[in-house]
């Protein structure tokens, strides 16, 4: 009876233990992928917010706009703007009064919006509204959803050419922009990750976009966030438990941002199912075999117990951590077969583990590039951290596509990806033996690159120019011939905190995108790697 009980517990310690470690770094590792796709979600709303500001800009400085006796040449303008990005529901040119002078479909045309925010906030300088409903310009457009409309304002002042304020350039860019960047980002996503939803929150904690039943509504579970991750499990206003990640906007590039929040989630009966399935199998063939064995331990107790000490004796040290087999005891048939029998149990519960880790391996791997993500950077830099002794000098390079925009707005986001797949293997090709190539987030990537004793600034440099080279050359797609280029920041990392010498690379990258693109730039140091 006690070996019976001894084998079964032994078995239940190797099951728990196996499988608890397993599912807790798959919901890190969960929860981290999470923040990912959140963090690129938020970066693209900040990118086209921040391109389409820029749009008008430029649009604003145009002397048919900067005349008023142009108002024809203007609204012709105007709506060929408008046919070209129809995310623009309506764009407008008022006087220095605040009356709309000329506009796309003239709508409004005549009316004065001098009250309007659109107006006030853009007479001094670029003003991006938060989002809103607008109830005179939603009667005069076409709404075949019948949902309320939604919009998003952008002004700016209109300059005469002595510098006089002649008038106001605003639009309300259509909110249905940003629910077609998250069907076109997590929708693929869903096969891999059923049940995903993404949510946007307003700076006052209410959803802007996600699930019907939430938008307008406050959300707390949204607003609430763990101070030391970017994710967390927690139980949400539907009763219902879910694994969140959660990214911030910061803005971009002068654009400050409106505050708003992106929130990933998945159901969290959902996203450690797998995983909670594989333990209970361990569990299950462990408990099973288990039992088959005391059984057959309890019939030749009286015979084997000394073989059997052996076999338990070896079973504590594996379980207590030390890298031993199950001795193959030679004796009588009996305790022989069992000695291999318990081998092969220990085997089996070896091969689930490996599955497991197998599972959680793929929260370290982006799935549109191939390449490692966030994520596994982290890991890679702790592990280098960790290594005894002083850690290797790296060359590190941010990377920045040049012309991805116009591939995306011209032939849609599936090619987008494909070129993003093909960078993706052309960089997994260009590095060598412990270097990574990593995606960072949209159309950013990390490169380390591991420098040998002797090797110096010089070489990274040249290994940018090969990178150059390499991404810009042509690439088909969908029977389309593409080429984009890209921008490159590099510095080293030989001593100190990581997060210094990416800073340092990315303020170079900076520096590249400023002086041109299409070319590398440095942060010197005069550093090199020690003979």
């Amino acid at each position: 009876m006690v070996v019976a009980i001894a084998v079964l517990v032994l078995t239940c310690i190797f099951g728990t233990v196996i499988g608890a470690s397993a599912i807790s770094r798959h919901k890190e590792q969960t929860g981290h992928q999470l923040a990912e796709y959140a963090a690129s979600m938020i970066d693209r709303l900040d990118r086209d917010m921040h391109s389409r500001a820029k749009e008008l800009s430029v649009l604003s400085a145009l002397e048919a706009l900067r005349n008023p006796a142009n108002v024809s040449q203007a609204r012709n303008l105007l709506n060929h703007l408008n046919g070209q990005f129809p995310s623009y529901s309506w764009i407008g040119l008022t006087d220095a009064q605040g009356v709309v002078v000329a506009s796309t479909g003239r709508l409004l045309e005549g009316v004065s919006i001098a009250h309007r925010p659109v107006f006030i906030e853009g007479r001094d300088k670029t003003f991006v509204g938060d989002v809103h409903e607008a109830v005179m310009l939603a009667k005069l457009l076409a709404n075949p959803s019948g949902e309320a409309m939604k919009f998003v304002d952008i002004s700016m002042p209109v300059k005469g050419k002595n510098g006089e304020f002649v008038g106001v350039l605003g639009t309300h860019l259509s909110w249905q922009w940003a629910a077609e960047i998250g069907r076109t980002m997590f929708e693929p996503l869903k096969k891999s990750l059923p049940e995903l939803e993404f949510l946007v929150i307003g700076s006052d904690g209410v959803v802007l976009l996600g699930p019907k039943r939430l938008i307008g509504q406050p959300c707390g579970a949204c607003v609430a966030r763990n101070s030391e991750t970017d994710w967390t499990v927690s139980d949400w206003e539907d009763g219902k438990k879910y694994v969140s990640g959660r990214a911030e906007s910061t803005g971009l590039d002068g654009y400050p941002g409106l505050g708003w929040t992106v929130v990933t989630r998945q159901p969290a009966k959902v996203a450690f199912a797998e995983a909670n399935g594989l333990r209970a199998e361990v569990l299950l063939w462990g408990s099973l075999l288990s039992v088959a064995f005391a059984a057959l331990g309890w019939y030749v107790a009286g015979i084997i117990t000394r073989p059997l000490n052996q076999i338990a004796d070896a079973a504590t040290r594996l379980a207590e951590g030390a890298d031993v087999d199950i001795p193959l005891v030679k004796g009588s048939v009996e305790v022989e077969k069992l000695s291999i029998v318990i081998r092969h149990l220990v085997e089996s519960l070896t091969q689930k583990q490996g599955q497991l880790a197998l599972i959680s391996g793929v929260a370290y791997r982006d799935t549109v590039t191939g390449l490692p993500n966030r994520a596994a950077l982290e890991n890679y830099v702790k592990t280098v951290q960790n290594e005894p002794g002083q850690h290797p000098a790296f060359g590190v390079l941010c990377l920045d596509l040049d012309g991805f925009k116009p591939v995306n707005d011209s032939f849609g986001h599936a090619v987008g990806d494909a070129l993003l797949h093909s960078v993706g293997l052309r960089l997994s090709a260009a590095v060598r033996d412990g270097d990574i190539a990593v995606r960072h987030g949209g159309d950013e990537f990390v490169l380390l690159l591991r420098l040998k004793p002797g090797e110096s600034l010089e070489n990274v440099q040249s290994a940018a120019q090969r990178i150059l080279k390499k991404i810009g050359e042509p690439v088909m797609i969908a029977g389309q011939v593409i080429r984009v280029g890209c921008s490159i920041g590099g510095a080293l990392w030989t001593t100190g905190d990581f997060a210094d010498a990416l800073g340092k690379a990315d303020e170079a990258l900076y520096r590249a995108k400023r002086a041109g693109k299409s070319q590398a730039q440095f942060h010197q140091t005069g550093e090199s790697v020690p003979n």
